[in-house]
């Protein structure tokens, strides 16, 4: 069948940052293109994920800024938290958001298609009871929250509700120990819930640097979260006033909601995948070749669902490589690839993460000879603002080259502070490099630049 005949060069499963963008890009080269989506255009991102998370995350924090203001001058009156508010106003800047992504949409020419969307063959996709026909198609469908088989499971939540919850749980316990959990840990903490962190495992955030790990623990201890290391939830029962948490290590923690936030799947169930002939791995992620071609080679998939790092920029960065590589880059330009190494991020916790490259222990593991910078301290502001928060930095060197390959900082605004340097990073600045930039005085982020002994083997 020629190009001509199908109805569309590129039909998109899934209206999420990846899949918006794809489209957009494929129909400013001149592509025909439809995109289906069921919910809010946007996907996890913008609708339960990044955006709304931050908002959270920005409300938390004015409780302890209401409270450090004293120390510098300020009389603040009693402050109060107005939960249905923050959901009001939180919902109608998703709104606008929504409607931005379908005005790029319809501005550059791609077709909505509105409902469930799944493959009958290689070119043909079937969204309710129309079918529509493509050259390539796109399977950009995220993920979704993993959801445990514990006694009483139908009791919790996932990240999905926690938004909207009603009314705001004075008790919180939130069960997982990845950024999610440890995010909104910190978020409910910081809104005046009482919250308790269950983690099976015997450490918070295991894919970051543990020093990173550890010492984050004890910053969302010192701010209030009951963090517990090596536990698990061996039933949930409902109860007159709230829930009763059983843990399987013994003892009982009342909540009024419990959070599960152990993990995301690939939101494949549905798809057709399986008749289509599509190859998954165990935990249903679509496997993909450098090109983002499926076992299917007119089947493509990006994001969340792939085998890929699971992080909204990157499924932004693989979606311009793939319409590249399928209708060509713009002119006087050269065909994008997404570079996997260095890629930065950040954690909304309180106190924020942010980190780009190696861990300590991957960086030993790859290099060998590596030589660690360490400085811990307490911020100029909390000098007067009375807060015990403290900040972590961290760079990771391979000895060899004298290349930096990993930096990792806890504190205020790390994500802002992080994404400068990841640039340096990725072009190859060393730590000589490093050692002779000036620093921004009095600022956090100079400590970076200022960092000149390293840390002793073994410490």
């Amino acid at each position: 069948m020629s190009s001509t005949k199908f109805d569309f060069d590129l039909f998109v499963v899934g209206g999420g940052s990846g899949g918006v963008r794809a489209a957009r890009m494929a129909a400013q080269r001149g592509a025909r293109v439809a995109l289906a989506e069921v919910a809010a255009l946007g996907g996890t991102c913008v609708n339960v994920g990044c955006i709304p998370k931050k908002l959270y995350s920005f409300a938390a924090h004015y409780a302890e800024y209401f409270e450090e203001a004293a120390g510098f001058g300020w009389k603040v009156g009693h402050p109060t938290f107005d939960w249905d508010v923050l959901k009001a106003n939180r919902a109608v800047e998703i709104g606008r958001l929504n409607a931005i992504y379908q005005q790029l949409l319809v501005g550059s020419g791609v077709e909505i298609v509105t409902g469930w969307a799944s493959l009958v063959d290689g070119h043909t996709v079937k969204v309710e009871n129309r079918r529509y026909t493509a050259r390539h198609v796109l399977i950009a469908t995220g993920g979704t929250p993993n959801v445990p088989a514990v006694g009483g499971h139908e009791h919790i939540v996932t990240s999905d509700q926690m938004f909207d919850l009603k009314p705001f749980p004075k008790r919180l316990l939130v069960v997982g120990g990845g950024y999610i959990a440890c995010e909104f840990a910190s978020i409910f903490n910081g809104l005046g819930a009482e919250v308790t962190l269950v983690q099976r495992g015997g450490r918070l955030l295991t894919g970051f640097d543990q020093d990173v790990s550890r010492f984050l623990e004890l910053e969302m201890r010192k701010a209030g979260v009951d963090v517990r290391l090596n536990a698990s939830v061996a039933n949930i029962a409902k109860i007159r006033h709230g829930l009763d948490v059983t843990l399987s290590q013994g003892g009982v923690v009342q909540a009024d909601t419990v959070l599960y936030a152990v993990g995301r799947t690939p939101n494949t169930s549905g798809l057709g995948l399986q008749a289509a002939g599509i190859k998954t791995t165990e935990k249903g992620a679509i496997v993909v070749d450098a090109h983002y071609q499926t076992s299917l080679p007119s089947v493509f998939a990006l994001g969340d669902v792939s085998t890929k790092l699971q992080l909204t920029p990157v499924a932004l960065g693989e979606a311009m490589a793939l319409v590249d590589h399928l209708f060509g880059a713009k002119a006087g330009k050269k065909a994008r690839e997404m570079d996997y190494d260095f890629v930065p991020t950040a954690v909304f916790t309180h106190p924020n993460i942010g980190t780009v490259g190696y861990t300590e222990a991957a960086a030993r593991a790859k290099f060998g000879d590596i030589t660690v910078f360490r400085s811990e301290f307490r911020a100029l502001k909390h000098t007067l603002s009375g807060s015990q928060e403290r900040t972590l930095m961290k760079l990771v060197v391979d000895t060899a080259s004298d290349r930096v390959v990993g930096l990792h900082m806890v504190g205020a605004d790390a994500g802002e502070v992080v994404q400068g340097f990841a640039v340096a990073m990725r072009a190859g600045a060393t730590k000589a490099v490093f050692d002779t930039t000036i620093g921004i005085h009095p600022t956090m982020a100079e400590e970076f630049v200022t960092m000149r002994e390293p840390v002793p083997d073994g410490e």
